[in-house]
């Protein structure tokens, strides 16, 4: 964090740029940040109110304080302001500052899961990968109570033309994920992953590929028997290099 030259690291904590590495991403003042984006977004006499809300969570590590920006706005603005906020976040130049928007359909309890997913996909497909991780966190745990519906409900993410948005719908039903509660019945079944998955199993995307390949992953640590089946099916129904290389990193837990 030292590295990072004072005149970047002004135009980070400013909402000004975009980070461009992870050490960025931490470096950032989010309480100092915040100030300046409430004021971008016309939201200036409620900054000192917002930030005091935010004092708390300064120590706290970086999932947990872009979170809990999200809160705050949601909770702590009347309706309108909360529409005016999201909507001037989700187009604002800093990454974090999108991150925050993502976080206030998580803290939103009443959403319906579609109305959910559907304000979500705009994160899915941003140009920033901090904020795309944010898109699927903002909605899983939401995903977790309805899951076989919200499996359906992403099967049109899985054919979508933008490759982060079919990436996202594979990462936000991973099984058991890298930073996130597990899903406990796809661990115990994936059968019912298997209709959003199958779609992709030779998708041109490396990055898609990846995610499946995780997928299938997860699944193996608990049912290795059916993720063998599904690999082997896969590799006589389709003869790609793509799925030759989804099946590979598939059973790379297995092969260990």
């Amino acid at each position: 964090m030292a590295e990072i030259p004072p005149g970047v690291l002004r135009a980070l904590n400013e909402g000004r740029e975009e980070t461009r590495t992870l050490v960025e991403w931490l470096a950032i003042d989010q309480g100092t940040l915040l100030g300046h984006v409430l004021r971008d977004i016309g939201l200036a006499r409620e900054a000192a109110r917002l930030l005091r809300a935010f004092a708390p969570h300064r120590p706290e590590g970086i999932s947990r304080r872009t979170k809990a920006v999200g809160r705050i706005l949601h909770e702590g603005l009347p309706a309108a302001g909360r529409r005016t906020a999201f909507a001037r976040l989700s187009k604002h130049p800093s990454d974090t500052a999108r991150a925050w928007a993502a976080y206030m359909l998580l803290a939103d309890e009443r959403l319906p899961l579609a109305k959910r997913l559907d304000l979500a996909r705009r994160f899915a497909a941003d140009r920033h990968m901090a904020v795309r991780e944010c898109a699927w966190d903002s909605f899983r745990p939401h995903l977790a109570k309805d899951l076989a519906r919200g499996l359906r409900l992403l099967r049109e993410w899985a054919a979508d033309d933008d490759e982060n948005v079919r990436r996202c719908a594979v990462e936000a039903t991973r099984p058991r994920g890298v930073w996130t509660e597990h899903l406990e019945p796809l661990k115990e079944d994936p059968e019912p992953g298997l209709p959003l998955l199958e779609p992709l199993r030779s998708d041109p995307s490396d990055y898609v590929r990846k995610a499946v390949g995780n997928w299938l992953n997860d699944a193996s640590k608990s049912r290795p028997d059916w993720t063998r089946a599904v690999c082997r099916r896969w590799s006589k129904e389709s003869r790609t290099p793509e799925t030759r290389a989804i099946v590979r990193r598939a059973l790379r837990t297995l092969r260990k």
